[in-house]
This record gives C-alpha cells, structure tokens and sequence, in this order.
C-alpha cells in the first residue's frame, strides 16, 4: 500500500508538473500571438505613414515648381523697389532744393527796395 501512495503521489506531482509547463508554455504562446498582432497593426501604420510621405513628396515637388514661377516676379518686385529707393532720393534732392529756392525768394521779396 506504501508503494501505491508513493506512486500516486508522484502520478500527481507530475501531473500537477505537466499543468504547470502547459500552462507555461500556453501564456509564452499567448504573448507571442499577442506581440505578432502588434507587429502586423505597426507594419499597417508605417505603411499608412509611407504613403502619407509619398503624398508629402509630391506635394513639396508641386510647390517647388509653382515657386519657381514666382522667381521672375520676385525679380520684378526688387527692380521695383530699387527703382522706388532711386526715386525717393531723387524726390528728397528735389525737395530740398525747392525749399533753397523758397528761402531765396522770400529772402529777396523781403529785401526788395519798394
């Protein structure tokens, strides 16, 4: 009877031993289900990202062209507005001397026998 016991309960450790390395071995494979998941919704998002950055690509490549016909207004603007500085000089030497010949005239009205 002694060896029944000892047999029955080495039947039960091992058994109770095959549970636990099953039950191991089921929540290893869980989380290696669960990490491959991850891994397919993360290949999904870097694929959506890369055809966000291709559309991105084009996108800048359109803005470049359209910028570069900007360039010859661009070039008119500055001819422009350098003409307007020269224009502005032009305008402040002749303001000044148009003040010169106000002070001239109103000098000589002043002095001017009656």
């Amino acid at each position: 009877m002694e060896g029944d016991a000892l047999a029955e309960s080495l039947n039960d450790l091992f058994l109770n031993l095959s549970t636990m390395v099953k039950s191991e071995l089921q929540g290893a494979n869980n989380q290696l289900e669960l990490l491959e998941k991850m891994n397919l919704r993360v290949a999904e998002e870097y694929t959506g990202f890369g055809d966000v950055a291709a559309g991105l690509r084009v996108f800048v490549e359109q803005l470049k062209s359209k910028s570069g016909g900007f360039d010859e207004y661009v070039q008119q603007i500055d001819a422009i507005e350098e003409q307007v500085t020269h224009f502005e000089s032009v305008i402040t030497a002749l303001d000044k001397y148009v003040s010169q010949l106000e002070s001239k005239v109103h000098s000589s009205c002043h002095h001017a026998p009656q």
